[in-house]
């Protein structure tokens, strides 16, 4: 497949992503944060490992299965609890910007790390970049919720522990296959999380507070906002370079927003289209 697939599938795993956090506020009031990550990727963890097993990929092998699935458990369960909590507190849009600062957020830690060097360009791009976030979360906050501060500030974390992983994981994939390697990560992730949500009783709780609606937006969460985005993520990462996958994740935050507004209105501002620009622009210096 040709680079431009690869963006074009990055460019839709991103606007997947937006709007599974829509769906994630839309239901995370009716249920709880680890709850949503059991749903989200042990649903999506199904189609995944079939086509994993009909495609006959490479799986990791020996010690470096642990690794994979302990990676697993630290993206797939403990990132997206954090994801959801923070959802819980702030706007979908919001969120979804300041996680969209990932790339940025990964350059950096593959320079601490020593994995990558961070030039001039890419640290004039990250410094754009944090100006449009601080921006957009710093004015309108009469249309954010009241505890929107504490939501932003677990999705600052939450977007660390996601860069660590796509540092640390990039030579375990290599020495199985992609597919094999999110397989093996998101099922490590979604049994944790099973157990947690179930211990807790959070899968008896939705069973008794889910409606229809809350259903259809679970099944979409796991099916689109788990395997789909996530499969795509993969699959443009075969076709053109990290940093290409990484530079559509500022469509994340419109995807979110415009979602959002439709099923929770949730109100779409200047501040926010302003720090969408400038995440992009950022994003674009750093790595171009």
């Amino acid at each position: 497949m040709s680079p431009a697939a690869g963006v074009v599938a990055a460019i839709f795993s991103s606007a997947l992503g937006g709007t599974a956090a829509a769906l994630t506020r839309y239901t995370i009031g009716a249920s709880d944060p680890v709850t949503l990550a059991a749903f989200r990727f042990g649903i999506g963890f199904i189609p995944i490992a079939a086509l994993a097993l009909a495609l006959g990929v490479r799986w990791p092998r020996g010690r470096d299965w642990v690794w994979v699935a302990a990676l697993g458990v630290a993206f797939f369960s403990f990132f997206f609890v954090l994801y959801n909590v923070a959802m819980s507190y702030t706007s979908a849009a919001r969120g979804s910007l300041a996680l969209s600062m990932l790339p940025l957020t990964t350059m950096v830690v593959a320079a601490l790390l020593g994995r990558e060097a961070l030039s001039w360009r890419k640290t004039t791009g990250v410094l754009i970049a944090v100006a449009g976030v601080a921006f957009a979360l710093s004015t309108g906050l009469a249309d954010a919720p009241a505890d929107a501060w504490r939501g932003d500030l677990v999705m600052a974390s939450a977007t660390l522990c996601m860069a660590l992983y796509n540092v640390w994981s990039r030579p375990l994939m290599l020495r199985s296959s992609m597919l094999g390697f999110l397989a093996t990560g998101m099922g490590a992730g979604a049994l944790a999380s099973t157990l947690l949500a179930w211990e807790g009783g959070g899968f008896a709780r939705a069973a008794a507070t889910f409606g229809p609606p809350q259903w259809w937006a679970i099944a979409c969460l796991g099916l689109l906002g788990g395997a789909a985005a996530f499969y795509l993520w993969v699959f443009a990462l075969e076709c053109t370079t990290p940093t290409r996958v990484a530079n559509t994740m500022t469509v994340n935050p419109i995807a979110a927003s415009t979602l959002a507004a439709l099923l929770i209105g949730e109100p779409i501002g200047l501040n926010l289209i302003g720090g969408i620009a400038a995440v992009g622009m950022g994003v674009w210096i750093a790595s171009s």
